[in-house]
């Protein structure tokens, strides 16, 4: 006996270390069903025997001895059956990939008898046609596993089956530009509350640095015209398929300019029912 068809599967992969069980763990917790490890030619097996639960993510890598010879037949055959298949690939640099193996003191898969650095080097080599034909592809590099858990969440939450799922982001240049932003905007052009004494110490959720930021005429000038862009781009977006968007907001510590005007954007878009908003202040704790 076989399920219906039309179940929705995420599979997740990527490189070893990149952030997979916390990925699955975040599925788990917006209620999908969850499997790490599972060996490809088992995956319809899997969705015969699921029932009515109709939300199924698997963790499927390098783990799995013969995983990159089958899994994409397995994915194929799961399509013509009628489900919906989505490709997670979770990637990173080299450098905090070989850092978090040395920091828990972990193997890598392909490199038992080697070094970390060239355990990596071989299985990018070896996920590189995967990661082509992912339809996600986040990297990882500079998340924590509470900025991973809400991207992935964003992605593939309830909102994100019925409406165009967007982050708004604010950040800090002086941190890096976020490796998962579709758009990025700088609004360093803004006077700089850090240099005002009673607002150094506040940040842009607080009313009086929200007040300074966005009352002043260039604001109002820059969040409209922002405005007008994203609602030209989402409706576009959406007709090619795109199913989140990231915008980043940019000032130079990410405490203060970005986070009022991501939290001024957000909430316009929070009225809207054809987009799902979240907002993530990546910076604004840093000192």
């Amino acid at each position: 006996m076989t399920a219906p068809a039309g179940k929705n599967i995420v599979v997740i992969t990527g490189m070893s270390g990149s952030g997979k069980s916390t990925a699955v763990r975040a599925l788990e917790d917006a209620g999908w069903f969850c499997i790490d490890n599972l060996p490809a030619p088992l995956l319809l097996k899997v969705t015969e025997l699921g029932g009515e639960t109709q939300r199924l993510a698997f963790v499927m890598d390098v783990r799995e001895m013969h995983f990159l010879r089958d899994a994409p037949k397995v994915l194929d055959e799961a399509r013509r059956a009628g489900h919906t298949v989505e490709v997670l690939f979770l990637d990173a640099s080299d450098d905090s990939l070989v850092r978090r193996y040395s920091e828990t003191r972990r193997k890598h898969p392909l490199s038992m008898k080697g070094t970390a650095a060239e355990g990596v080097a071989k299985e990018r080599e070896a996920l590189q046609e995967l990661r082509e034909q992912s339809q996600h592809v986040l990297d990882t590099s500079a998340m924590t596993v509470h900025e991973l858990k809400r991207q992935v969440q964003s992605r593939f939450g309830d909102a994100a089956s019925t409406a165009l799922a967007v982050t708004v982001m604010s950040f800090g240049f002086k941190y890096g530009v976020p490796p998962q932003a579709d758009l990025v905007f700088d609004v360093r052009f803004l006077p700089n509350p850090y240099y005002v004494p009673e607002l150094k110490a506040l940040t842009g959720r607080d009313a009086k640095v929200a007040a300074y930021v966005l009352e002043r005429p260039e604001t109002q000038t820059f969040i409209t015209k922002t405005k007008d862009m994203l609602d030209f781009l989402m409706p576009n977006y959406v007709r090619e398929g795109k199913a989140y968007l990231t915008v980043a907001i940019g000032c130079t510590g990410g405490k203060h300019r970005s986070v009022a005007i991501a939290a001024q954007l957000a909430q316009h878009y929070k009225q809207s029912s054809n987009v799902a908003v979240h907002t993530f202040d990546r910076d604004v704790d840093k000192e």
